[in-house]
């Protein structure tokens, strides 16, 4: 978070760090790439810079370009850049001092956004690997219910559970002819009357 101490417009911040660096606004005109008129201009807050002329100016100052887009209002306060601002506008740091420790910084982010990259890229890696080998148990579960049904005899039907089968009923006993018995019943009554007779 930037001190209430620093300037606040960009071309304040821009003579200060001119100032801490001691060099003359000439100096650091040639540098940028821009004229004496111009450079004085912007410093004293009459002339916004490009965002291109920032960079040239960032350049010559040795600050991160971030640090200069964040005072001229071209970025939001937010990702690290409040810390690069503090770093390039601490009067106590030599030049070479705020430049190293800029380096330094952003280094460790961009390292932590190459492992968080990393990491989401693994996790991506495992949740398709994970879902390939749902499908392959879907697949194989899909053939051993396929094998199963193919299995069932010709006098079997498939019941629409895998591996279940229901068997066809077996056809009733048949019954005798009612006359046969009908006979048979006449004739046990007919024989103790024929010995009667007899006697």
């Amino acid at each position: 978070m930037p001190s209430k101490d620093l300037p606040r417009d960009v071309g304040g911040f821009i003579r200060d760090l001119r100032r801490n660096a001691q060099i003359s606004l000439r100096q650091l005109a040639e540098q940028a790439g821009v004229s004496n008129p111009y450079l004085s201009q912007v410093e004293r807050g009459l002339r916004k810079p490009s965002a291109e002329v920032l960079q040239q100016l960032a350049s010559a100052l040795r600050v991160s370009t971030p640090v200069m887009y964040l005072r001229a209002g071209l970025l939001e306060e937010k990702e690290g850049y409040g810390v690069l601002t503090a770093i390039a506008a601490d009067s106590e740091l030599t030049i070479a001092q705020k430049q190293s420790l800029s380096q330094i910084y952003e280094t460790f982010r961009r390292e932590n956004a190459r492992h968080a990259e990393a990491e989401a890229e693994t996790a991506k890696q495992a949740e398709a690997a994970s879902e390939a080998a749902a499908q392959a148990a879907r697949a194989a579960d899909a053939a051993a219910a396929a094998a199963g049904r193919a299995a069932v005899g010709p006098t079997q039907a498939p019941t629409g559970w895998p591996g279940e089968t229901e068997a066809t009923p077996t056809p009733p006993a048949k019954s005798r002819p009612v006359v046969k018995k009908t006979a048979k019943k006449a004739v046990k009554k007919a024989a103790p009357r024929a010995a009667e007779e007899e006697n």
